[in-house]
């Protein structure tokens, strides 16, 4: 049986297939990336399996547009936006119990809090959720944010603003950045 890091994706009829050198290239962005994007929905699912999951599906996707977005300087933050997409729309589709996070999170109280933090950015609009998720979770600056979105510098921090203060209404307003980009 193989790991989930030696399941490469393969398209039937796929251009790929026909150019080894692209093949080569695509083997080694797997192996590359891999294992970030498995970390990036593991962040927001909280499941392995789910995790690999879709991490596995945003590389297939990616395999299928190789020859568009090979070699591109934004295929691994494209690959990593495709993950979170895929591990969100993963997540259980109940109503939201959105409990008020603690001042001073107790070490053994992360794990309620990143579901706490996962069920509020369901209720974001994509876009912005998007945005913090990129941002905050994934760990990439705005102007990483805005060429993985397509979104200009001032677009992104509009939407990261607005989130921000969405959050801020679900969960209380003693949400700080720094809480999210702790829970990394």
């Amino acid at each position: 049986m193989h790991s989930a890091s030696e399941r490469i994706p393969s398209a039937p009829g796929s251009e790929l297939a026909s150019e080894s050198g692209s093949r080569e290239e695509y083997e080694a962005f797997f192996r590359r990336v891999f294992p970030r994007a498995v970390g990036v929905a593991l962040r927001i699912s909280g499941d392995r399996p789910a995790a690999e999951d879709a991490a596995l599906e945003a590389l297939a996707k990616a395999h299928t547009r190789w020859c568009k977005i090979g070699g591109e300087p934004w295929s691994e933050a494209w690959v990593l936006r495709v993950t979170v997409n895929e591990a969100i729309r993963r997540l259980p589709r109940r109503p939201p119990l959105v409990p008020q996070p603690p001042d001073h999170p107790d070490p053994s109280d992360v794990v309620v809090v990143r579901q706490t933090l996962v069920a509020a950015l369901r209720l974001l609009p994509k876009r912005q959720r998007e945005v913090v998720v990129l941002r905050f979770l994934v760990g990439l600056s705005e102007p990483e944010v805005a060429a993985a979105l397509g979104l200009s510098l001032g677009t992104v921090k509009t939407h990261l603003r607005r989130g921000l203060a969405r959050l801020r209404t679900t969960l209380g307003p003693s949400l700080k950045e720094e809480h999210l980009a702790n829970l990394v």
